[in-house]
């Protein structure tokens, strides 16, 4: 006869652990309503980083997102100090009508240039933009972060 061991670790302790994954392999979250990261920006006081892109077409941006947004120190830094929104303008896939209608109307509010993708502003919790960079230059998560301190501290 064989005995087999069975070890029951506590539900909470599961959940805890399964969340903890989820968030680390999530990164920060990205939200795609304009108003919402708004309004949310002002509930927490947070500042919002807007990133523009073409996330299936716009070489740089993918590279961006890749070397800069996608690693652990930024996720970190802006779960802390940003509402992160992500207006895309994609070739393939098919976004809602809405979200559509939605980034077409912030391309002419923030007189976005689609050769100059990716685009990224700096707003303060009001709303107010304290800057933007145009293109991807190769920089990293630090330089980024960086650069979002020194608007935040103006």
């Amino acid at each position: 006869m064989r005995k087999t061991i069975t070890h029951r670790l506590p539900f909470p302790l599961i959940a805890f652990v399964l969340g903890f994954m989820a968030t680390v392999a999530s990164g920060a979250e990205w939200r795609t309503d304009y108003e919402k990261a708004l309004a949310g920006a002002k509930s927490s006081n947070k500042c919002v980083l807007i990133d523009f892109n073409g996330s299936d077409w716009c070489g740089p941006c993918i590279e961006m997102k890749k070397v800069v947004f996608s690693k652990p120190a930024f996720s970190s830094y802006a779960d802390k100090n940003l509402v992160l929104l992500d207006i895309d303008y994609p070739q393939r896939k098919v976004l809602p009508e809405k979200l559509t209608a939605q980034n077409k109307r912030l391309e002419k509010q923030y007189g976005i240039d689609k050769s100059g993708y990716p685009t990224v502003f700096l707003l303060d919790p009001s709303g107010k933009i304290l800057g933007h960079l145009e293109g991807y230059g190769g920089q990293s998560s630090a330089d980024m972060i960086a650069w979002i301190e020194k608007l935040r501290k103006r």
